[in-house]
């Protein structure tokens, strides 16, 4: 789905689809403008193809990839590029707001030291054994020398 059709959205419905406020959701797009320009500042001439998405475009790829478990192959159908292309976007944008710091969680330091209670819920994923029947060789020996006479 690209952001072109879902601007005109209620705040609610915005949130429903992205999974974030729209004031959270320019605040990335502010960043993620700002480091794309920085970056493409220095090539005044710059050669090669101008982007196909926005940058509300690769912000919602990235999300569409985290919220829904979309795989690369699906996101660059509906965003009608290639799926190496779609990786790369996903990748950047991840990249570009985790080294902003704006939307990084408190360190273990900053939990252990505010004065806020935590639950967790631990969930057991470990591996277990499944039994099968032992595999006899014998069987399977004997019933081909049997066919081959």
């Amino acid at each position: 789905m690209k952001y072109k059709n879902i601007k005109n959205y209620s705040d609610v419905q915005f949130r429903r689809i992205t999974g974030l406020k729209r004031d959270t959701f320019n605040k990335a797009v502010e960043i993620l403008m700002f480091k794309y320009l920085k970056e493409h500042a220095r090539n005044v001439r710059r050669s090669g193809r101008k982007s196909t998405l926005s940058i509300e475009d690769k912000l919602l790829a990235t999300l569409e990839y985290l919220r829904e478990y979309r795989t690369f192959s699906h996101i660059a159908a509906s965003y009608g590029i290639a799926e190496s292309n779609i990786y790369r976007t996903i990748k950047w944008v991840e990249d570009t707001l985790i080294k902003d710091g704006a939307f990084s969680l408190p360190g273990k330091k900053a939990l252990l030291l505010s004065n806020i209670e935590y639950e967790f819920v631990y969930i057991d994923a470990t591996e277990t054994h499944i039994e099968r029947p032992p595999k006899n060789s014998g069987n399977i020996t004997a019933a081909r020398r049997k066919g081959t006479r």
